[in-house]
């Protein structure tokens, strides 16, 4: 059974950065292609970054592009988000997900990708 879990969260002042990590296991193959997206409640899902790891191609949101990195270590079956330059607007809960299937791995279903982590909290003072 395919798992993600993400840390790294936590409390940092504008300005600050934060690491973002997603473990991921159970996987038969690996995924086609892997993101992650935040969502603060009563809002609706963003996607944030996108990674195909197989060509190390990456795609970011206008929102955070110039600030966030994503990144893979395959070795180590992790999926990094690098945040620097951190807003208060960054504020939300970021989740890890997965997509098994390069058909399914456009930037606009990135949001619904079969596999999630449970999440991990950002928050942003000013």
């Amino acid at each position: 059974q395919v798992q993600l879990v993400e840390s790294g969260g936590g409390s940092v002042q504008a300005g600050g950065s934060l690491r973002l990590s997603c473990a991921a296991s159970g996987y038969t193959h690996s995924p086609d292609c892997m993101g992650w997206f935040r969502q603060v409640p009563g809002k609706e899902r963003e996607a944030v970054a996108h990674i195909f790891p197989a060509s190390g191609r990456t795609r970011y949101s206008d929102s955070v592009k110039g600030r966030f990195t994503i990144s893979l270590d395959s070795t180590k079956s992790t999926l990094y988000l690098e945040m620097n330059s951190l807003e208060p607007e960054d504020t939300a809960s970021y989740y890890c997900v997965a997509e098994a299937n390069v058909f399914g791995c456009a930037w606009d279903r990135l949001i619904k990708f079969p596999y999630r982590g449970q999440g991990t909290q950002v928050t942003v003072s000013s």
